[in-house]
């Protein structure tokens, strides 16, 4: 890679440094730079104020991580070619540039495909854009370079992304619980038979990693509150959707005009979309909701109003699903306290959330001891790993519904 460096100045790491060429030229083209304008946690400054840092940030944060990965492993032997270091560091960087407006919060609401798979499109366009040159990193994200290790590296239970996220996430929220030891993770990274392991004195840097994550899971990226403002708006575009398909004229910018007006938002053929959904970002959603504030449609103004003024739904987290008896029940008193102009399935929702902080089933962390002996880190590990799926119910419905505030 090019010795002349760029450096970017990072309030988690430090100074990061990026070699002028290919990677250089990725941070500079409009497909990341639009990562600027895409909060990394979403609506989760309703309950963090601090939590303003972007996918922008993000990436350059597992660009660093993935760059200490590469120098520590190839001190310790591993064969990681230039071409390789560059590809595997290209692959982290664009690993998240198929998020939409609001990141995870909006994800299938305007266009029916994972984010995982918007960013493998977006790096096959771009790869025709820079001839052929994200090849290799294409093949790494995807899992079908030989090296499988370089792939854990960018998509696995110890990647460079979870580490970034916890740590930056964490920092820029204020909760504690999720700060890990990423330099020692690091350190202790090793490869052994063409797969990522970790030596066996990393076992507590990496059992702090996991609790870590499951901590952040139920008290950041799944906060109540959070979760609420989540599903308003969520509602609001689907309501929004409902009455631009009606024919009903709806002020919003270009771009996200194009999928309220499009029914159809799992094409055959994506580029028309990609070319829309590229153009978007955070702005073009909240500059809706301003406008949809003033609709004349009482349910789009009530769900826009809301998000603009913090006037949230309460979600309630059940251990058992709603039955559609209390749902009936929690819509009723829609009808009743808002009359006819609520559409009430916009007014009291129900789901799902489920999260294990480990999945032992596949692509497992594994320990690799002095005596080359290596074992998967559930045999190893003296406390619980939290392997089981935990799965919460919520119903998310108006605090004011009943006349009186439940808080």
């Amino acid at each position: 890679m090019n010795s002349r460096k760029k450096i970017f100045n990072d309030p988690v790491y430090g100074f990061v440094s990026v070699p002028y060429g290919l990677l250089l030229d990725l941070i500079d083209h409009p497909y990341f730079q639009r990562l600027r304008r895409i909060r990394q946690l979403g609506l989760t400054p309703y309950v963090y104020p601090g939590a303003l840092h972007t996918r922008f940030h993000h990436a350059l944060g597992a660009l660093h991580l993935m760059q200490e990965a590469i120098e520590t492993l190839r001190f310790k032997g591993a064969d990681i070619s230039d071409a390789e270091a560059e590809a595997v560091c290209a692959a982290i960087l664009l690993h998240d540039v198929g998020h939409g407006p609001f990141s995870h919060a909006l994800e299938h609401a305007l266009l029916d495909m994972h984010h995982e798979e918007l960013s493998a499109l977006f790096m096959e366009a771009l790869n025709q854009q820079f001839e052929g040159q994200l090849s290799l990193a294409i093949d790494i994200f995807t899992n079908r370079h030989p090296k499988k290790f370089l792939h854990q590296l960018v998509s696995g239970q110890l990647d460079m992304d979870r580490m970034d996220y916890l740590n930056r996430d964490s920092f820029f929220t204020g909760v504690s619980e999720g700060v890990i030891g990423y330099d020692r993770i690091i350190k202790m990274l090793a490869v052994h038979e063409g797969e990522l392991v970790v030596e066996e004195k990393g076992i507590y840097s990496i059992e702090k990693f996991l609790i870590a994550r499951r901590l952040m899971y139920w008290q950041v990226y799944l906060h109540k509150t959070g979760m609420a403002a989540e599903q308003m708006l969520i509602h609001t575009l689907q309501r929004a959707r409902e009455l631009a398909l009606a024919g009903v004229e709806l002020e919003a910018p270009r771009h996200l005009a194009w999928f309220l007006k499009n029914d159809n938002n799992s094409p055959a053929e994506p580029s028309e979309s990609l070319f829309h959904f590229a153009l978007l970002d955070d702005n073009d959603v909240t500059a809706a909701v301003k406008y949809w504030a003033e609709a004349e449609d009482f349910t789009l103004a009530f769900l826009s109003r809301g998000l603009l003024d913090r006037k949230l739904f309460r979600l309630e987290w059940r251990n058992a699903p709603v039955t559609a008896d209390e749902l009936d029940a929690f819509r009723r008193r829609v009808a009743s306290d808002y009359g006819a102009q609520a559409v009430a399935e916009h007014f009291v929702y129900t789901g799902r959330e489920s999260n294990r902080a480990y999945d032992d089933a596949e692509d497992q962390i594994k320990i690799l001891f002095k005596n080359g002996d290596v074992r998967p880190i559930t045999e190893c590990s003296d406390v619980p790993l939290y392997t089981q799926i935990v799965t919460k119910h919520f119903i998310c419905y108006p605090k004011q519904l009943g006349g009186q505030r439940t808080d």
